[in-house]
C-alpha cells in the first residue's frame, strides 16, 4: 500500500463568512472528513494542515490579554494551534472512519521541522496569518503594533510573519512508523514548530512555515509516493481570474518550473503549492494532485484535478 501526504487547505476548517467558531470549524472538519474517507481505504495516509487564521487568533488573544496573563512568542502560539487543529480533524475523522467500517485510529503529532536560523526570511516577513483587514485598518495596526501588513492576493490585507524554508523533519521516523502500524497520522500542522539546531540542541524560534512547503518536506523524509493538495479550487489555472483563464489538466515537473518562472502563480495563493509540487518530484515523488476536497475522489478517478508528474 502506497503511502500519500494529504495536505488540507485552510477552506477544511473555515470558509468565506464563517466567524470561526469552535462548532463551526468541527462542522467543517466532519465536511473535509466526509469528503475524503474513501482515500484511507488505498492509502497509508498522512494528513497536513495550515493554521493561518488560528494561529492569528491565538495572537490576537495573546495580546489582548497581555496585562493578564503573559503572552506567548509565536512558536509557542504555532504549537498551540497544532493542538486545536488537531483536535478538531481527530474527532471528525475519527467519527466518519468509524461510521464507514474502516478499521483505523487517528492520532495527531505535535511536529517540529527545523529551520536555518541564518534564513533571510527572519529579515523579511512574508508569511499571512491572522484575519483579512481593510488597508486603513492593516495600517493602523502596523502604527500601533509594531506589525509588518501586506496585501494578500486580492483578498484584503493581514498581517505577515517570517516563513523560514523547512529543511528536515524532527518527528519523521515516530510519523512513519505509525502509519506503517495502520493509523492515520495528522502531522506538520500549520506548517510545524519552526527550530533551529543550536550548541547541540533544538532551539524554538518566530516564524510560520509555509505549510504546503512541509509539507513536501515530510512526504520527502517518510519517502511517501504521492502527494495531494486540497484547495478550494478544483484544479490549477494559467492566467487565472482572466478572459484568459485556462485550466490544466496535467503537467511534468519541467512544466510545472517554466509556469512559475512566467508568474503564473500568486505568491499567496498557489504559487507555494506548485513550488512544493516541485519539490517534491525532484526529490523522487511519484505524482502531485491538486484539487478540492469535493472532487477530490472525481480528480483520483483521472475526471478532474491537476496532476504533476515527473518529466522523462
Amino acid at each position: 500500500m502506497k503511502t500519500v501526504v494529504l495536505a488540507v487547505g485552510g477552506n477544511a476548517l473555515l470558509r468565506p463568512g464563517d466567524k470561526g467558531t469552535a462548532a463551526e470549524q468541527m462542522l467543517r472538519a466532519r465536511e473535509t472528513a466526509e469528503a475524503i474517507y474513501p482515500l484511507f481505504e488505498s492509502y497509508k495516509v498522512v494528513i497536513t494542515h495550515g493554521n493561518g487564521p488560528q494561529v492569528g487568533a491565538i495572537l490576537l488573544q495573546n495580546e489582548n490579554s497581555r496585562n493578564v496573563v503573559p503572552p506567548m512568542p509565536l512558536d509557542v502560539c504555532g504549537a498551540m494551534s497544532q493542538g486545536e487543529i488537531g483536535y478538531f480533524l481527530a474527532q471528525s475523522f475519527y467519527e466518519v472512519i468509524r461510521n464507514k467500517g474502516i478499521d483505523k485510529s487517528v492520532v495527531a503529532i505535535l511536529t517540529r521541522v527545523i529551520v536555518d536560523e541564518k534564513d533571510p526570511a527572519f529579515k523579511n516577513p512574508t508569511k499571512p496569518i491572522g484575519p483579512f483587514y481593510t488597508e486603513e485598518e492593516a495600517k493602523k495596526l502596523a502604527r500601533e503594533k509594531g506589525w509588518h501588513v501586506i496585501e494578500d492576493s486580492g483578498r484584503g490585507w493581514r498581517r505577515v510573519v517570517p516563513s523560514p524554508d523547512p529543511l528536515g523533519i524532527v518527528e519523521k521516523d515516530a510519523i512513519r512508523r505509525l502509519i506503517d502500524s495502520g493509523f492515520i497520522a495528522i502531522a506538520v500542522g500549520g506548517g510545524g514548530i519552526p527550530v533551529i539546531r543550536k550548541n547541540g540542541k533544538l532551539q524554538g524560534v518566530e516564524g510560520v512555515i509555509d505549510k504546503d512547503l512541509a509539507s513536501a518536506t515530510l512526504a520527502r523524509d517518510i519517502r511517501a509516493e504521492k502527494m495531494i493538495i486540497l484547495t478550494s479550487v478544483e484544479q490549477v489555472y494559467l492566467n487565472f481570474g482572466t478572459p484568459e483563464q485556462m485550466g490544466i489538466g496535467e503537467m511534468s515537473v519541467d512544466e510545472a518550473e517554466r509556469y512559475l518562472k512566467e508568474g503564473h502563480f500568486k505568491k499567496g495563493s498557489m504559487y507555494p503549492k506548485i513550488l512544493a509540487s516541485i519539490r517534491f518530484i525532484r526529490n523522487g515523488g511519484e505524482e502531485v494532485l491538486i484539487t478540492s476536497p469535493e472532487k477530490l475522489m472525481d480528480a483520483l478517478n483521472g475526471n478532474t484535478g491537476t496532476r504533476v508528474y515527473p518529466s522523462h
